[in-house]
């Protein structure tokens, strides 16, 4: 009786598998694997899900707020900024409101006379 299965067969099934592994594993490194370690050598982000190398972008750069300072700490400059702008205006604001209010005392006088 003849066996489909001899270690001949079984060998070359073997090596056929282990030979198409081998190529997955291949194709895998370098399709994969190897881009993401050549972003990552020129400093770049790399998604392997989506197989995009992104540059990253300076938090800075977009907040506009300067380097090393907290979130917080560039909050509170802002608010400072603006609570000296509102003082400035209420200032300017008297200042207007107390010139025309001598404009309109010289103006009353001169037509009382």
């Amino acid at each position: 009786m003849k066996r489909f299965l001899t270690f001949r067969r079984l060998s070359m099934i073997f090596a056929a598998l282990f030979a198409v592994a081998m190529c997955g594993l291949f194709i895998l490194q370098h399709f994969w694997v190897e881009p993401g370690e050549k972003c990552a050598r020129e400093g770049r982000w790399y998604d392997m899900e989506t197989r995009i190398c992104a540059q990253p972008i300076y938090i800075p750069d977009i907040t506009g707020r300067p380097e090393g300072t907290t979130r917080a700490e560039a909050s509170a400059g802002m608010n400072k900024d603006l609570v000296d702008k509102e003082a400035q205006l209420a200032a300017y604001n008297r200042a207007r409101k107390a010139a025309t209010d001598a404009e309109r005392a010289r103006v009353e006088a001169l037509n009382a006379k």
